[in-house]
């Protein structure tokens, strides 16, 4: 995939959307390409966040451990971004996310993150909504989870 072909998925992810094409180019230049065989580990949930991933091609698992074992909460793909709740918050990563087939990715690191959040505030607005969205969807499932086990 060329340079030019990755500024254009960067401008499909809500949060990248505005920023000006330079910007998605250096994003794209400074950000490191990873390629994940199947069952291959992104991270572990409990790591620190040191980095953001977008997905390119492929998919990935997206695992959560519970008393019962693991959970798959989501299955991301093109275009899914994963990883930014630990770099934003400095929180433990949240879940394990595993490549369910050969997955190609874009690593963003933390500190590119920051600074490209610093220098467009409209970044951020993007950033609250996705959280918010991801928010609300898990309250939603847990919702569901808690009627069904009442049931």
């Amino acid at each position: 995939m060329s340079l030019n072909e990755e500024v254009e998925m960067l401008r499909n992810i809500p949060m990248f959307a505005k920023l000006e094409p330079s910007k998605l180019k250096l994003l794209a230049f400074t950000s490191e390409r990873i390629t994940y065989e199947a069952d291959q580990l992104f991270f572990s949930q409990g790591d620190m966040g040191d980095a953001a991933y977008l997905i390119i091609e492929g998919e990935a698992d997206v695992l959560v451990d519970t008393p019962s074992g693991e959970l798959n909460v989501a299955t991301l793909g093109r275009n899914d971004f994963v990883g930014e709740i630990a770099i934003l918050c400095d929180v433990p990563r949240t879940a394990t996310v595993r490549a369910k087939s050969r997955t190609v990715t874009l690593r963003i690191s933390k500190d590119l993150f920051f600074r490209l959040v610093a220098e467009f505030p409209e970044m951020s607005v993007e950033i609250m909504r996705e959280l918010a969205s991801r928010l609300d969807h898990t309250t939603n499932q847990l919702r569901d989870a808690l009627a069904a086990s009442n049931g």
